[in-house]
């Protein structure tokens, strides 16, 4: 038996590097599910593992070892099942852009909900910033200020023309680090001037609805010269909470959670209580509106999931 790091899923397959430094194509043995996570890939990019060999050069997956963290989305928006894109992350960087294509608050907000609840630390990577409009820069600008004070760094970039860059190679350097986004928003030509040698493939921006078309299609681990690992994954569309109780997902705004120890009841869920010290926060702009309305956008999908069960 020997164990390895997942650095590659093509769906039905997992490339794992072993201890001793050979890649090995393996499947997952027969029956083999996590207990309590449903999900559309009990293995993931960066779990560590066991495997059995056999006489085909290939080899089985036999036990999963205990993740640190992981970060996991709903497969789709009808769907019961999760997906997790990464385990066993350092950090994680969510690319943004303020256009082409349009990152939203309320996408950037699910997305750091999900990783505070799965421990992962997350900072905001603003990237193309040669290309936006005064407007546009002041508004990236208000942005950044906003999530740089609940305590999400955040660096702005151009990839395109290497700006910025040298402070990522820092951050990045002999650590696992997950790379996401919206597709569009340069994932690809990011990575590729992180490691010059990875020619990923980088992909217009459809012209029919200013967003990008994927081109990352299983996630991977991606080496740095420098030590550490990139774990690129597909673009993602929309942000599905998942596995989250309406009572807790407050907890994962740190600012609210924060505020929510001066509410007169201690069961408030800031929606329309009396007393609630969020609302009044919120109306006096000591909490941005805009992540107090992400955080009812992901009650009110929990109790639509309520309801549908």
């Amino acid at each position: 038996m020997k164990h390895g790091l997942v650095i590659k899923n093509t769906g039905s397959w997992y490339l794992v590097r072993t201890d001793d430094g050979l890649n090995i194509e393996c499947k997952i043995k027969g029956n083999f599910r996590l207990k309590g996570i449903r999900s559309t890939n009990p293995i993931a990019v960066g779990d560590r593992v066991a495997i059995v060999e056999n006489n085909e050069g290939t080899a089985l997956i036999s036990e999963i070892e205990d993740r640190k963290n992981y970060i996991v989305r709903r497969s789709s928006n009808l769907s019961k099942q999760s997906h997790i894109l990464a385990a066993n992350l350092d950090l994680c960087f969510l690319i943004v852009t303020v256009n082409n294509p349009v990152t939203s608050t309320v996408f950037i907000d699910r997305f750091l909900a999900s990783a505070e609840a799965y421990r992962v630390p997350v900072n905001l990577i603003f990237n193309k910033t040669d290309i936006y409009t005064e407007d546009e820069t002041e508004y990236m600008d208000a942005l950044v200020g906003l999530y740089d004070n609940i305590g999400y760094p955040s660096i702005k970039i151009s990839a395109l023309h290497k700006q910025g860059i040298e402070t990522l190679q820092e951050k990045i350097k002999n650590k696992v680090t997950l790379f996401s986004g919206h597709s569009g928003v340069g994932k690809s030509t990011l990575i590729n001037t992180l490691i010059p040698d990875t020619h990923l493939k980088t992909g217009a921006i459809s012209d029919y609805h200013g967003k990008g078309m994927h081109t990352t299609t299983f996630s991977e681990m991606i080496e740095l010269p420098q030590g550490g690992f990139i774990i690129d994954t597909p673009g993602i569309k929309g942000f599905g909470v998942v596995d989250m109780e309406k009572e807790e997902i407050f907890h994962y705004f740190p600012e609210i959670f924060k505020c929510s120890k001066y509410c007169r009841f201690n069961n408030c869920i800031h929606l329309n209580e009396p007393g609630c010290a969020v609302r009044e926060a919120v109306e006096n702009h000591c909490i941005s509106e805009s992540r107090y309305k992400s955080y009812l956008s992901m009650m009110e999908e929990e109790s639509e999931e309520k309801y549908r069960k």
